[in-house]
Formats: structure tokens, sequence, C-alpha cells
């Protein structure tokens, strides 16, 4: 197989060490003696120094990240503004951001390119995650990463292949018990929406928290609309199902308002975005309870806002 790896600019900090000899190994494997039908990283090598007349270490380069000083993709920026119209926009800041290559000298060189040429080739895409805590739907880290990459992968392959190209496969390692399991992104999202959110015993306890139990369940909400729009592999029925929990339920409503009104009202307008972005499409008799709780939580904001001393 062949291999495109991104650092994250923490890793890339604490982690010097270990990126120059990612690099030297697609480096090596590049230069080894073995036909390209045994060496994908070789094929792909060569190819792009027959297509482009680079050298063969420029090449060989599979490791990619920020630029030095810069951490995140702004993916995770976007969709929590909602300062996005169409998914490319998502990929094409991912490559933007990440687009900087690490060589056996580990020092970042922009060759967006060089990675939309190894995008392309992508099948799958994967990444562990090691913490009880926190999972996909915890915070917009993974959805910036993984599913920012995800995203470009898609768009290379379209520059590639056109209207055929289908979307990566994309993978979470879990890594939290015994020797591990992989799931789809779609079951780990599942697992984790049946698991937190939708269980009384997590969201109860998150509003014994108050004012930040709230905020850190509707930030479940915005990551897992973040993997939709990157990856659209999230199933309706989560929408469906935390709409019902949180907005459409009367006294939940009230609770979570009462608690955090930004919160809760932001928590029915990202539920009403998904609709409109075409990630759940709720029958009229929802979307019409949807419209009404969301406006009715807004009236109560600027009533709030409104009461705030001057």
């Amino acid at each position: 197989i062949d291999v495109v790896i991104t650092l994250s600019g923490i890793f890339r900090d604490l982690l010097p060490m270990q990126i120059k000899l990612l690099a030297e190994a697609a480096l090596l494997a590049s230069q080894a003696d073995e036909d390209e039908s045994q060496n994908f990283v070789r094929k792909h090598t060569l190819a792009y120094v027959r297509e482009h007349g680079v050298d063969l270490a420029t090449a060989a380069l599979r490791v990619f990240g920020n630029a030095e000083g810069a951490y995140g993709a702004n993916v995770n920026h976007l969709v929590d503004s909602s300062c996005w119209e169409k998914e490319d926009e998502l990929g094409d800041a991912f490559v933007q951001r990440k687009g900087f290559a690490y060589g056996v000298e580990g020092h970042p060189v922009r060759h967006q390119a060089l990675m939309q040429s190894v995008l392309s080739t992508v099948a799958l895409t994967y990444q562990n995650v090691d913490s009880v805590e926190l999972g996909v739907t915890s915070i917009d880290t993974y959805f910036d990463t993984l599913g920012g990459f995800s995203r470009a992968v898609l768009q290379a392959k379209h520059h590639t292949q056109g209207a055929s190209a289908t979307a990566p496969g994309v993978y979470i390692g879990d890594q939290t018990q015994g020797e591990g399991v992989v799931r789809t992104l779609g079951e780990q999202v599942a697992l984790e929406t049946r698991t937190r959110m939708l269980n009384p015993k997590w969201h109860e306890s998150m509003l014994q928290h108050g004012f930040e139990g709230v905020r850190q369940i509707e930030s479940h909400l915005t990551n897992t609309m973040g993997w939709s729009a990157t990856t659209g592999q999230i199933q309706p029925w989560v929408y469906q199902q935390l709409a019902q929990t949180f907005i459409l339920d009367p006294e939940m409503r009230e609770r979570m308002a009462k608690l955090n009104p930004s919160a809760s009202a932001q928590f029915a307008n990202r539920l009403l975005e998904a609709s409109r972005r075409n990630f759940w499409q709720p029958d009229t008799q929802t979307l019409q309870a949807l419209q009404q709780a969301g406006a009715e939580l807004e009236d109560r904001l600027e009533g709030v806002r409104e009461g705030l001393p001057a």
C-alpha cells in the first residue's frame, strides 16, 4: 500500500524526530530496488517524477501538516460559524492549511500539487481514538483533521476521475479497551450518540453542570454536523433523535433554556441548518415544530439579553 500522513500542529511540535523517521521511511521505500507492482510507494513516486519532472526526494514526500507556528485546518471554524456554502470549501481549507510537506530534514515546504496527487489515490482514511473521555463527537479536532482530510481526498479524486469518483471509506480505530476495534465513522458516531447524547445517564450528568453542561451537549451536535459536512456519512436518524430528545420535548427544552439560553437556541438552529443542508430531511410536522421551538428559544434569548444591565 501507499500512505499519506497528516500531522497536527501539536504533534509537529512534540515529535520532530518521529516526523523525520516517517519521511525517511517513505523515501527509502521509494528508493528500494523493487518491482512497482510490489511497492506502491515507489510506483506512485516514480509516476510523479515522470509526470512533473521533479527529483525523487520531492516526489517521495508523504508527511503533510501546517506551516511552522500554525495549527489546525480551520475546517472546524468554518462549520462552527456556518461560514461555508459548498462542501468543497472545507476540503480547500484543509489543503490550504495542511499542504506543507515534511521531508527528512524536518522543515515544512508547501507542496499542494503533490498533496493533491497523492490524495487522489487514497482509498480509505483512518484515525485512532485512545481516550475514553473524548470521542469523535466530543471535540472538533477530529472532524477538523480526519473529516477535512477525507473531504480533500474526495475533491482530489473528482479532479482526476471526474463525477465517477467515490468518497473514501472513513474508519476510526478505538484503542480504548483491550486490543482495540476498528469501526466505520458512521458506526462510531452512532455508538457515541446512543451512549452519550441519547443516554439519560450522560445528558442528565451534563445538565447537573448547568451552563457549561448545556454548552457541551450543543457542541456534540455541532461536531456531528461537522462530520456530515466533511464526509456525508452520518445517518439521518441521529438528527431526528437529537431533535426529539432535546428540542421537541417541551420539558427538556425548558430545562436547557433556563440553564443556557444561548446554547439552547444554537442547538435548535444547528438542527435547522442540518435540514437546510440536507443532512437529514424531517417530515413537515417535525420541521414546523422545530422551527417554532427555535423561534421561541430565540425570542427567549433576546428577552434575556434585553434584561441585562447596560
